[in-house]
């Protein structure tokens, strides 16, 4: 494979140089933002050797080569181009690729760039929970043995400094200074306020010039503190442009602190509770009341949200679900996990379907990705070309989703789908789980083979 005539090839399918305003990647994807999207002739893209795909999205134009590969073709890209990531600033990107999306897309991408980077803190909690769940059915510690009490904390640690670890990556993407969200994070969950945990003992109320205060800390909690750093971040802004700058270093910090730590303790707080409150018991309610069919919903429909991208703002409602005592599991992930495993049966389908060299150097590794939890090579690549695979996919998403919703499979954290996702599945829900894969991958592969479509 010639990795400069696949660089030299792309970019005039790409508008030319002029039109490219920067070039990034990830594991799997060429990753560019371009000055004229209109400009790409994706279908040509996809001709070329070694591309697994192309697609828009997030206000990028992406073109999948596969792990590996796309380090080695933004290698030869960058410097037949001269872009990297161009003479703008990141912030200049930022709002350059922005600037393509729509509402639902730009919330989306907030809440994603303030999660992704907080997801292996959960794993990690999720793993450990997993294990202290495993020690507990099966009584192989006692229960008040120093390792045992240890796991626990080292279980819970992610969520109870959960909004402090939010309060950091919010200010970070809201433009605020980390240090200070991370600051209001622990004033949500400061000593003196009775853990949210331990509400149910007890509580204490303040009186406030005549407001009373419930001295409840939002532990856990997702929704306070994304809305109190999100006000501190447009505050402080706001500060700075009028506070001189020979005070700005005093007087900026202290006033953000203690005008946000009022707002957040006073309004924010209590408001951010109801509405995340809201929407996890609203999900629980319509998961126990609807049951399977809320899980064929779910999972039959996962996969169009995916195309979108809006998927991304999920983790803030999962986190949320994990995060609330009353919950304390993540139902939903299992559901996406059928999803996107069905993605790669539909995927595999087409590796029997079609004659031609390259569609069958595509799908298997595709479908392969799809069992690991990354679905772009197969859903871009592969089923969205001929229509039919995606909504073979989509069929085993539904079947798979009713399965494991019926056999109430619950996880432990967020993030890990497919295969990997095992390790954080509750351990009396993993053969179900494990059932769930195999007929939602099984259910998308006779789907798709089954369906008359037109294939190279």
């Amino acid at each position: 494979m010639n990795i400069s005539a696949i660089a030299k090839d792309l970019v005039p399918l790409l508008g030319g140089k002029e039109n490219i305003v920067s070039a990034a990647h990830c594991a799997t994807r060429l990753r560019l933002v371009l000055a004229d999207d209109s400009k790409v002739n994706k279908a040509a893209i996809d001709k070329l050797d070694g591309v697994k795909g192309c697609f828009s999205n997030a206000g990028q134009i992406q073109v999948i080569f596969g792990t590996g590969l796309v380090n080695k073709v933004h290698a030869e890209f960058v410097a037949l181009t001269g872009t990297g990531t161009g003479t703008a600033s990141k912030a200049e990107l930022t709002d350059l690729a922005a600037a393509k999306l729509n509402v639902a897309q730009r919330l989306a991408r907030t809440l994603s760039n303030i999660f992704v980077p907080i997801i292996p803190a959960i794993v990690a909690s999720g793993l450990l929970m997993g294990l202290l769940g495993m020690v507990r059915t099966y009584g192989w510690v006692n229960a008040d043995s120093a390792l045992f009490i240890m796991l626990d904390m080292f279980s819970s640690a992610a969520f109870v400094i959960l909004p402090i670890l939010i309060g950091f990556t919010a200010a970070r993407e809201f433009g605020g200074n980390p240090y200070l969200g991370a600051t209001l994070g622990g004033i949500l969950t400061h000593p003196a306020l009775t853990n949210a945990w331990g509400v149910a003992g007890g509580f204490k109320t303040m009186d406030f010039f005549g407001l009373d205060v419930a001295m409840i800390g939002y532990q856990g909690t997702v929704f306070p503190v994304l809305l109190a750093v999100w006000f501190m971040s447009h505050l402080e802004k706001q500060l700075r442009r009028r506070i001189p700058d020979a005070l700005d270093l005093i007087l900026t910090p202290f006033l953000t602190v203690i005008i946000t730590g009022f707002v957040a303790l006073l309004f924010i707080g209590p408001a951010g509770r109801v509405l995340g409150d809201g929407i996890s018991f609203g999900l629980s309610a319509l998961y126990e009341q609807a049951g399977w069919l809320a899980g064929l919903v779910f999972g039959g429909t996962y996969s169009l949200i995916v195309i979108t991208g809006i998927h991304h703002s999920f983790h803030a409602i999962e986190a949320g679900l994990l995060a609330n005592p009353a919950i304390g599991v993540n139902f939903l992930l299992p559901i996406w996990a059928m999803a996107n495993v069905a993605q790669g049966g539909a995927c595999l389908a087409v590796y029997f379907k079609t004659r031609d060299v390259k569609i069958k150097a595509i799908t298997v590794p595709a479908a392969m990705s799809c069992l690991l939890g990354i679905t772009e090579a197969a859903i871009f690549g592969v089923n969205l070309r001929y229509i039919k695979p995606f909504l073979a996919g989509l069929f085993g998403g539904a079947c798979g989703g009713a399965y494991v919703v019926a056999a109430k499979v619950g996880m432990t954290a967020v993030g890990l789908t497919g295969i990997p996702g095992m390790a954080i599945v509750q351990p009396m829900s993993l053969i179900h789980y494990v059932i769930g894969l195999v007929i939602a991958f099984g259910a998308a592969f006779a789907a798709s083979y089954l369906l008359k479509y037109k294939v190279e």
